[in-house]
């Protein structure tokens, strides 16, 4: 059970509270090893798992709230600072915040081979490639955890998925949804199929198949790229297949978290069909 340290603030120039105040200095916060957790809803996801949380930043009226979640954290102590609405939103983002912030610490790497070992079967994987916007890849990540997703993985050439407006996107799963990030997508890619994955790329070209006629049911990944650009060729070629959604109108994408989720739903439909759910 953790002791809060109470700490009212009259002001925001003290040093300790930098990290609230520098939402958007993502690398600092990287190397540091801790994310902000911003908003109710996420905040209270960050509190019921078990990520290390660090402090947080509230009203009274939230400590009122949130006193017997935190209190019930197996951290010895959290340092709670408190501040009044008026102090609170003057600090950028507040209508996304609303005066409720925590920091936590940005786990370990999970190491690849357990994260397989421990799965059940039959796997069902995602992986990303060159996802820049936070936003993206935290409905992304929010979308795996809706649909079931072992573990996701994030090559090297995305953002980092625990930047703060991807932890907000993600609405708080990515504390809860397994995510590893990975030095050499390709070669992980390749590790797969090794294992026997498959690995289907999601590219829209004239000679992919369509989602509707793809088996999904045993062990896959499912590999998604930026909008625009797409896969790269090295990653299309560490691929099986390439496989689209098909789609009557004149259009021939989705934003690239859409067009995770349609994947992903039809994987768990095809899966529940056949009694693996």
């Amino acid at each position: 059970m953790a002791t809060l340290i109470l700490k009212p603030i009259q002001s925001l120039d003290a040093p300790e509270l930098e990290l609230y105040l520098t939402l958007r200095r993502v690398e600092e916060h990287e190397r540091a090893g801790v994310l902000v957790a911003t908003n109710a809803k996420v905040v209270q996801r960050l509190l019921a798992s078990r990520f290390t949380v660090v402090s947080a930043l509230l009203t009274p009226a939230w400590l009122e709230k949130l006193e017997p979640e935190l209190r019930a954290r197996p951290e010895s102590e959290i340092v709670v600072y408190l501040g009044d609405k008026s102090l609170l939103e003057t600090i950028t983002g507040y209508q996304l915040h609303q005066g409720v912030m925590a920091v936590g610490r940005i786990p370990p790497r999970p190491d690849f081979e357990s994260l397989l070992q421990q799965s059940p079967l039959p796997l069902l994987l995602a992986a990303v490639e060159g996802i820049a916007s936070a936003e993206n890849l935290g409905a992304i990540v929010r979308g795996c955890a809706a649909f079931g997703v072992h573990f996701l993985i994030v090559g090297e050439t995305c953002g980092s998925p625990f930047q703060r407006r991807a932890v907000s996107g993600s609405m708080g799963c990515i504390f809860e949804q397994p995510v590893v990030q990975v030095d050499d997508l390709v070669e992980t890619l390749k590790a797969l199929r090794a294992r026997g994955v498959l690995c289907f790329a999601a590219h829209p070209r004239s000679d992919a198949k369509k989602l509707s006629v793809v088996d999904l049911r045993g062990d896959c990944c499912l590999v998604f790229g930026a909008e625009g650009p797409g896969l790269t060729a090295s990653t299309l070629a560490a691929c099986d297949e390439m496989v689209e959604i098909p789609m009557p109108s004149h259009m021939n994408s989705l934003n690239v978290a859409s067009a995770t989720a349609v994947f992903l739903y039809e994987a768990t439909r095809q899966r529940e069909v056949a009694g693996e759910l």
